[in-house]
């Protein structure tokens, strides 16, 4: 699931419903099923089914396998019913967050979390992730939660607002920013958010590579899903519902998660860890899905009871 990043001008046209969002091109498909190992007869959890893509790959890849497959993301699991509608009672669907889920006494043959925003939300202008359009400050993957980025933008403190630019953003212009959203606050919409932010930078820096809002809109997102903290309770609970052998599979996007995926997998006494180094997507697969270009994968399997 890609980063927050403002797409090119010659980019394809939005959708125009939040079903069609959804339907997208799976990253690392090649090498996500060649992780996991898919068998017949084998059971999976797809953490976060978004459209519904991987999923139906796993199904596909062999005879009789069931999958598990859940979101905190209603329209992703609308989108995801449609797409595997085909497999009938091979997948079970979970409105819920990977963190929140409990499996009960079933052990599965492999997970997968495919991590961040969906290319999916990033595209529906009104669920707030990107500011290509106004729309309003929401970036909620769960919209049944409270807590929206219009609610930490206007009424979070300074210093704390540059702390997530910074930490979650990896922004160094952090504390100029916060100064700046503070004096010009309230703020209703994303363009007018990004705004000041392009105002609040020197020329040189707005006319960057990146639009200067690119890493307060990641911050946000990441502050509002509290996308770190959910990370690590995945990569802790996960091993335990995995049977011995079973393989854990993460893609990542940016440097914070595949930090903590990376570590967290070596320090793990119940996995091994099968990827020294993040498998990355070929050529052609950027080619044909430039989003795809940022992905990381990174496989640890769970350790047999005599290892």
């Amino acid at each position: 699931m890609p980063p927050v990043q403002e797409l090119p001008s010659d980019a394809p046209d939005l959708p125009d419903s939040p079903l069609e969002a959804f339907v997208h091109i799976p990253v690392l498909s090649r090498e996500v099923l060649d992780g996991l190992a898919v068998r017949s007869g084998g059971h999976y959890l797809d953490a976060t089914v978004g459209g519904g893509g991987h999923s139906a790959l796993i199904l596909a890849a062999a005879a009789d396998v069931q999958v598990t497959a859940i979101d905190q993301d209603e329209q992703a699991i609308a989108a995801a019913q449609a797409k595997l509608a085909e497999f009938s009672d091979r997948v079970q669907f979970q409105h819920t967050n990977f963190a929140n889920f409990q499996p009960g006494e079933q052990k599965f043959d492999g997970i997968l979390a495919d991590l961040g925003v969906s290319s999916a939300q990033f595209d529906i202008p009104d669920r707030g992730f990107s500011f290509r359009h106004t729309a309003p400050l929401d970036m909620r993957m769960d919209q049944r939660q409270d807590l929206t980025a219009a609610n930490i933008i206007n009424h979070w403190e300074e210093v704390k607002l540059a702390d997530i630019f910074y930490t979650y953003g990896e922004e160094r212009l952090s504390r100029r920013i916060a100064r700046r959203i503070v004096e010009r606050r309230p703020f209703e919409t994303t363009t007018e958010l990004a705004e000041a932010i392009a105002y609040s930078v020197p020329k040189s820096y707005r006319y960057g590579r990146i639009h200067p809002a690119t890493r307060v809109f990641q911050a946000l997102r990441i502050a509002v899903n509290q996308e770190l903290s959910v990370l690590e309770t995945l990569i802790d609970r996960a091993p335990h519902w995995l049977k011995p052998g079973g393989k854990l599979a993460i893609i990542s996007f940016h440097s914070l998660e595949d930090r903590i995926v990376k570590h967290r997998f070596r320090e793990s006494e119940l996995l091994k860890v099968l990827t020294k180094k993040p498998i990355l997507p070929q050529d052609d697969e950027v080619a044909e899905n430039v989003r795809a270009r940022s992905a990381k994968l990174r496989i640890a399997e769970r350790l047999r009871s005599e290892e």
